[in-house]
């Protein structure tokens, strides 16, 4: 090898070493910034621990508060999931039911414990021990597929309430009394005056025809005014169901047509297309609206028009029943719903009465405008039942 060979191999050799050298120096100064990195991650990392244990051991304690503060709750509260199984039942929920309902189908207990009553969103549950009046509300979470359903216990309110509308009815008794004997005494009396003449010897066949003709009339007229206290009275609806608010209005209207028709009363009925369903009696509310359209048809002379108009709105049902007839005066207006006020001659003052208790006791509420020698219109608003196989899900 010659000694030029040799200068070639020492210079290479020492660029070698000098790029080695280097390259050494630059992984020194990378594994020393990469243990800096490792040293500066493992504190992030660290740091990052710490706090998601104290967020997490917030969200524990907040959880047993939730928890605790679930089970202490008034309400009883329910979780369903997406398959309308109950997945969670808090300790009120239990004592209300009577039993724990997770893992059982919610809509299929509902279906077979709760029944719909006369006042919107109020609904009966029964059990084989347990009767109670509760409200149902069910709010959806989206993002979780489940629904929350709570459960208030106004057994208590319902209570009350009924008690003071029995004390109320009393109230109204002892007010009445006085108006009801006068209403009894007056019939009472002619038919005890025509009875008499009916005892006479000499009288003769077509007087006495007559005399028992007008007694049996008396006698009637006292019946009436029975039966119409009695439902006065009683002030509660019987056995109530979903039932078709177009039929009965339409029941009650051509019972009523049938009659007044014949004297020259036009009458009118306006029936929306869709179905109106409302939790009510079927013979006790056409006998309301069968009133209605009577006290329409005696305000009115041949020739005017006695309507009958259905109107629907999401939740609720509105009737209207109005006439072109006499009207009625201001001060008869204030005491209209007034029981044994009248302005009908033979009237016995308690048909509006009647119906107003009946719409009220229905959960809907009866009001009229009038003026005189124009006529009048009565509207009467029941609350809606909007699917009768779903109502506990509207509730």
């Amino acid at each position: 090898m010659t000694s030029q060979d040799q200068q070639i191999n020492s210079k290479d050799l020492e660029e070698a070493f000098a790029l080695f050298t280097e390259a050494s120096h630059q992984l020194s100064n990378a594994y020393a910034g990469l243990q800096q990195d490792v040293t500066s991650l493992t504190e992030q990392l660290a740091v990052a621990n710490g706090n998601l244990k104290k967020q997490f051991e917030e969200k524990a304690v907040l959880s047993r508060r939730l928890t605790l503060l679930l089970d202490r709750l008034p309400a009883g509260v329910l979780e369903v999931d997406d398959r309308g199984m109950v997945i969670r039942c808090n300790e009120r929920a239990l004592g209300l039911l009577g039993e724990s309902l997770v893992a059982k189908n919610w809509d299929d207990f509902c279906t077979v414990h709760f029944q719909e009553t006369s006042e919107s969103g109020l609904l009966l549950f029964e059990s084989v021990d347990l009767k109670r009046y509760i409200t149902v509300e069910q709010v959806q979470v989206v993002e979780e597929a489940v629904t929350v359903v709570l459960l208030h216990d106004v057994s208590a309110s319902v209570e009350m309430r009924q008690t003071l509308q029995r004390n109320s009815r009393l109230v109204a008794m002892g007010e009445m009394a006085a108006g009801l004997a006068h209403q009894l005494r007056t019939p009472l009396a002619a038919g005890l005056l025509y009875v008499g003449h009916l005892q006479r010897e000499q009288l003769q066949e077509a007087d006495r025809i007559k005399f028992a003709v007008k007694a049996s009339e008396r006698l009637q007229r006292l019946e009436a005014l029975v039966q119409n206290m009695l439902l006065f009275v009683r002030g509660q609806p019987q056995e109530v169901s979903p039932i078709s608010l177009q039929e009965v209005v339409q029941d009650a209207f051509i019972e009523v047509k049938s009659v007044f028709e014949q004297q020259g009363i036009l009458l009118q009925l306006e029936l929306p297309n869709d179905s109106a369903v409302v939790m009510a009696n079927f013979k006790e509310l056409s006998g309301a609206f069968s009133n209605l359209i009577e006290n329409a048809c005696q305000a009115s002379v041949a020739g005017q028009l006695v309507s009958c108009r259905v109107e629907l709105s999401e939740r609720q049902v509105t009737v209207l029943v109005s006439d072109r007839g006499v009207g009625i005066s201001a001060s008869a207006l204030e005491r209209l719903f007034e029981p044994f006020f009248t302005t009908k001659k033979g009237g016995t003052g308690l048909g509006l009465a009647i119906v107003r208790n009946l719409i009220s006791s229905y959960g809907g509420e009866i009001t009229v405008t009038s003026t005189p020698n124009l006529g009048s219109e009565f509207k009467i608003c029941l609350p809606r039942v909007l699917e009768t196989t779903n109502v506990l899900r509207q509730s």
